[in-house]
């Protein structure tokens, strides 16, 4: 198969689909790879790794999806790349569909194979594909929360811990999946006080178990939440549907139960956003303030560590790479019923039902086949 992999084009976007190792493993196994030039550079990598690593190099972002049978990106395809995908071409990426209904329909009218990091879904419920990024999402969370709670930042000018005689900032962690136990643990570690909150009490009891003894557990309910707020120096927003939009579970009007200064850190902007008044910043551009409350919602959280990111992703992405390299994306699919869930639109169609629901769109049935 010929894989082409592009230059990431999103708004300080460094980290790169494929490493020189990746690309080492897709030669051997007998694929084509090219890469565009500089792709890797945010991340470390020089076009002359590549080259090492088997790959051929090309200019333009043009030249790599004309070529590719198959596109392997880190993050979403975005408008000066609609034009550049073709039908039956296959994208291998993070999508989050159920947030944005342009690219939704410019993916549709493609007529390209869609594959899906974020759906990629194991029996047990797990997402291999997205619990590398949610790690260091969530670990980023309490970084950049502590850096804009500083003053000079516009924050409340708050030090996470403490000092003593000086009581830690008290942090609101809404969602006890990858992301809210990675930002649990790393604000414990700075010794915040720490409030994290589920639905599901098996979950809040094995956090109970596991986590520092400065981080408490809630039941998520309204009710709850606005009781916290008022104390709350920091919340950071993990809620996660697997496909789906976010639920609000802070709105606008419970924006005046906090202190001015105060900051909302919206790690599910991805998928719409857990609190009413996200809207998606960059990494230029990280916050806005809404009521006298910051909010930080970039949308690509892990861009800004490039490095760890890219090694990270790629130690899940690939053996799924080569899977679908191997065997063409229908074969692949239907003998991985994880991979198979990573489909979200093929040739004009939608086959995931999340999508469907989100823009009430039509579902289609996916076809696949096991056997050459």
């Amino acid at each position: 198969m010929i894989i082409g992999v592009p230059k990431e084009i999103k708004n300080n976007e460094n980290r790169v689909a494929l490493t020189p190792a990746g690309v080492r493993e897709l030669v051997a196994h007998g694929h084509k790879v090219y890469v565009q030039a500089t792709a890797g550079a945010g991340t470390g990598f020089s076009d002359d790794e590549y080259i090492a690593a088997g790959a051929a190099i090309l200019p333009t972002i043009e030249e790599v999806y004309a070529i590719a049978e198959m596109v392997i990106k880190v993050k979403e395809p975005i408008k000066p790349e609609y034009g550049l995908i073709r039908k039956g071409q296959v994208l291998f990426t993070y999508f989050h569909f159920a947030s944005d209904r342009e690219l939704t329909e410019s993916m549709i009218a493609s007529g390209a194979v869609c594959i899906a990091y974020e759906t990629v879904r194991l029996a047990n419920g797990s997402l291999p594909l997205l619990v590398p990024m949610s790690e260091v999402a969530g670990r980023m969370s309490v970084q950049e929360g502590c850096r804009f709670l500083e003053k000079p930042q516009g924050g409340r000018g708050i030090l996470l811990g403490g000092v003593p005689g000086v009581k830690p900032a008290k942090v609101l962690i809404l969602g006890a999946g990858v992301v809210g136990r990675n930002a649990a643990l790393m604000a414990a570690g700075l010794g915040a006080d720490v409030t994290i909150t589920d639905i599901s009490l098996p979950t809040l009891r094995h956090v109970a178990e596991t986590m520092p003894r400065n981080v408490k557990t809630l039941f998520s309910s309204r009710h709850n939440i606005e009781a916290e707020l008022p104390a709350t120096d920091l919340v950071i927003g993990s809620v996660l549907i697997p496909g789906a939009k976010a639920p609000h579970l802070i709105t606008r009007d419970m924006l005046k139960l906090m202190r001015p200064g105060s900051l909302l850190v919206d790690v599910a902007i991805d998928q719409g956003g857990c609190f009413e008044t996200s809207v998606p910043t960059t990494h230029s551009e990280p916050t806005y303030t809404v009521d006298g409350i910051i909010h930080y919602a970039v949308a690509n959280i892990p861009g800004a560590v490039p490095y760890t990111s890219t090694l990270a992703l790629t130690n899940a992405t690939l053996p799924y790479a080569v899977q679908l390299a191997d065997k063409g994306w229908r074969r692949a699919c239907g003998e991985d019923r994880a991979l198979e869930q990573g489909v979200n639109i093929v040739d004009g169609r939608v086959v995931f039902p999340a999508v469907a629901e989100a823009w009430g769109l039509p579902l289609s049935k996916l076809e696949l086949y096991t056997t050459d």
